[in-house]
């Protein structure tokens, strides 16, 4: 690998590439971070000041927009919320998952433009490998011995970028402590999950597997494991699903359409929506 080649160029490509929803620019050390109304840079959000009351402002609004009602104001943070650190966690996550890299993101290092399913990068402060990576010659990589190791790295990389978020947006939403690392367990369970389904069958196989080991249930601060299971379709077909650690309060503002992962939906109700869902 050529010395001014980043080590996550490659997996962030195949990201946008099955999902043009979130395209990722890498920036150079002397490239300013984007500016503009759209953008939102990842510290501006962990400092809970005026870009964070402007960021919900978007949320309140469009749910507003698309239900014709409102939403409580601690249901629009956990929209926010999620619609922030689904796509953070995936900067870490895919390169971890495709490539075995787990980059270190601080939130001084991420901007967000949701609207524009845009996020931009500096250059992470270390990525980890395992040996006999290509990129292990590279500056600021760090070489750990094995695979749980390259999970705890994985996890730490996460909580890094994400603790200061979940400050910021705990006391708007009304949870703390075990509640909000329950929601970060979910989104990084639920985004890989999903980018994966795109990647092929055996890769969504492959990343069931994976995130079992990565968030077993007993790896603090996350509050719950990956929480897979499969059901038994009427038919006999076995019907992938998971339990969420946390309900993302979707149903206050349509009690008709809560998530089929929510633990709030019962087995039945499950089985009959993952049936029709693979019918269609």
């Amino acid at each position: 690998m050529p010395a001014a080649a980043s080590p996550l160029t490659a997996p962030y490509d195949r990201l946008t590439a099955v999902f043009p929803g979130l395209t990722v620019t890498e920036l150079g050390p002397d490239d300013p971070a984007p500016c503009g109304p759209e953008w939102t840079g990842a510290a501006d959000l962990a400092a809970g000041g005026a870009e964070l009351d402007a960021f919900l402002a978007w949320d309140a609004a469009q749910v507003a927009r698309d239900h014709g009602r409102p939403a409580r104001p601690d249901v629009v943070a956990g929209f926010g919320l999620h619609r922030y650190a689904w796509a953070a966690c995936l900067l870490i996550t895919v390169p971890w998952f495709l490539h075995r890299r787990v980059p270190r993101l601080p939130v001084t290092h991420v901007s967000y433009d949701r609207a524009g399913g845009r996020m931009a990068v500096r250059r992470p402060v270390s990525v980890a490998c395992l040996p006999g990576d290509g990129a292990a010659a590279l500056p600021g990589t760090v070489v750990v011995a094995d695979e749980k190791a390259l999970r705890a790295e994985v996890r730490a990389a996460v909580a890094e970028h994400l603790e200061p978020v979940l400050a910021a947006f705990g006391p708007r939403m009304r949870r703390r402590g075990r509640a909000l690392w329950g929601m970060a367990t979910d989104e990084v369970v639920e985004g890989l999950w999903y980018v994966a389904g795109l990647f092929g069958e055996r890769a969504a196989e492959r990343a069931v597997r994976e995130l079992e080991l990565l968030l077993p249930g007993s790896t603090a601060p996350y509050a719950g494991s990956a929480g897979f299971r499969v059901l038994t379709g009427p038919d006999g077909s076995a019907l992938p699903t998971r339990d969420r650690v946390s309900c993302c309060m979707f149903y206050t503002v349509r009690p008709e359409a809560a998530c089929v992962t929510c633990p709030r939906v019962c087995d039945g109700d499950r089985v009959a929506r993952l049936t029709a869902s693979a019918a269609a």
